[in-house]
């Protein structure tokens, strides 16, 4: 019985702890700009978390505070989640490398690839809609392409992100996975209970779906460009 109400509160639990590496990673930003970056993306991102009943159950079915995912599809859970993974993605490069943020002169904003500023922004939402509505895709696969996609098409417009996006994608997916890593040691057999893995493809990596990983590498991909491409900003090497 004790293991049992514990592992309802897995998911609370481990929105909890990634809330509190939010916390970690907030106070130790060396500028106000990036704070702001990391407060701003957050708030957006956590709204990502309405969208929890597109995966229960078709990719999961978590037990929660309440009970809310299993009888109305939303969670608070998934808005913690969104929250600290949002504001996470977007700073991770800046907290790790030195860097400082510059405004675009209005003279570059003219360039012919800023043509598709806004489809660039738009992209993920759209082809995930087009997935979800048009094919058979389990919702995990049509997010994190459309992740992806979006990612790509911010990286066009955008060149200047490059860097930050492409080693971001990959920070995010190590912690990601260390993260993950967390909840299989505290809650073992949590993943098979959990997930559906027949309706995907069941394959664990360490115990960890490789759509949680295939996701977590689009999602460091597409976020860590958000505020700059939003906001018309720019990251430079502070030695530069």
């Amino acid at each position: 019985m004790g293991i049992e109400i514990t592992m309802h509160y897995a998911w609370l639990i481990w929105s909890l702890i990634l809330l509190a590496i939010w916390l970690v990673i907030y106070v130790t930003l060396d500028t106000k700009e990036k704070r702001r970056e990391m407060i701003i993306v957050s708030l957006w991102t956590s709204l990502l978390g309405l969208s929890e009943p597109i995966f229960v159950p078709a990719y999961w079915s978590p037990p929660s505070l309440f009970n809310l995912a299993l009888t109305t599809g939303f969670d608070i859970e998934s808005i913690i989640f969104a929250f600290a993974i949002g504001g996470g993605a977007s700073v991770l490069y800046e907290r790790i490398f030195a860097t400082r943020h510059e405004a675009m002169p209005p003279s570059v904003r003219h360039d012919p690839r800023h043509r598709y500023h806004v489809w660039a922004l738009l992209s993920a939402p759209i082809v995930f809609g087009i997935l979800y509505t048009a094919t058979n895709l389990n919702p995990i696969y049509s997010a994190s392409i459309a992740l992806f996609l979006g990612g790509i098409f911010s990286l066009y417009c955008r060149p200047d992100l490059r860097k930050k996006m492409i080693v971001s994608a990959f920070i995010f997916l190590v912690l990601y996975f260390v993260y993950f890593g967390t909840l299989i040691a505290l809650y073992p057999g949590y993943v098979e209970r959990v997930w559906n893995l027949d309706a995907v493809s069941g394959i664990l990596i360490l115990g960890v779906p490789i759509e949680e990983l295939l996701f977590a590498f689009s999602f460091g991909f597409l976020w860590s460009s958000i505020y700059e491409h939003f906001m018309w900003r720019k990251v430079k090497n502070m030695y530069e």
